[in-house]
């Protein structure tokens, strides 16, 4: 074998290498989630959905999150988003719940946003405002439906579980820690204050992008090493 062919061989396979590394990386990333993934037991937060399009030749056009019946919160708010249109839906509780504000027998179980489109490669985030959160449980789990252009819709609403062997489509989840612990990012204000009208920008998409990030450096590394020894072999021969 020359050394032009085994450059070209070893070019190929770094390429092909590389454009993997990126492609896993991109599916990594792209699920529907909630930012910041933590806040605080009885506070009053401001989380976003973030939505990435996954699709390669189709817009999201709607997207549906349904709040835990179980777990409900006395008061809940949209932002609004250029573009879109948001439709808040409050229903009956099935029994009353107690929340420190008094007794719930309604609360805000859906929220729709439609009107605008997410197109491929792009992402929108949807932020609410919402408090004061359960004190009576760690997790607070939002099942959504996105809906694309060409019909698809994608069902985000398998449990996720510890993280160690993600579903395809996890539930976005929103983790809550206990009153005053030390040493745990939260979101929003204490349960004595309610959150401004304009909210600060949300934190990082978190582990999946951090990954996503160091996947696609070093898929293009790989595409520059498989190139660069092609271009070697090249002005040799």
């Amino acid at each position: 074998m020359t050394s032009l062919s085994h450059a070209r061989r070893l070019g190929a396979v770094a390429s092909l290498a590389g454009l993997g590394v990126i492609a896993l990386a991109t599916a990594a990333s792209a699920h529907v989630t909630v930012n910041p993934k933590t806040a605080e037991q009885g506070s009053y937060a401001k989380i976003s959905f973030r939505v990435p399009n996954e699709e390669d030749n189709a817009d999201t056009t709607k997207l549906v999150v349904n709040l835990p019946a179980d777990h409900p919160v006395s008061s809940v708010s949209v932002r609004p988003v250029p573009g879109w249109t948001a439709k808040v839906v409050e229903s009956k509780l099935p029994a009353p719940v107690k929340t420190e504000g008094g007794e719930l027998t309604k609360a805000v179980t859906q929220i729709t946003w439609s009107g605008g489109k997410i197109e491929p490669g792009q992402f929108e985030e949807f932020d609410v405002s919402l408090g004061p959160l359960p004190a009576d449980t760690d997790t607070m789990t939002f099942k959504a439906d996105q809906t694309y252009s060409n019909g698809e819709v994608v069902k985000w609403e398998q449990d996720p579980g510890d993280g160690s062997n993600e579903p395809e489509h996890p539930a976005p989840t929103l983790k809550l820690t206990p009153k005053g612990a030390t040493g745990t990012a939260t979101a929003g204000l204490t349960a004595q204050s309610k959150p401004a009208a304009k909210a600060d920008a949300s934190s990082d998409d978190g582990t999946a992008r951090v990954l996503g990030g160091v996947g696609i450096g070093v898929g293009v590394i790989g595409i520059a090493v498989g190139g660069y020894g092609l271009a070697r072999a090249r002005s040799r021969a």
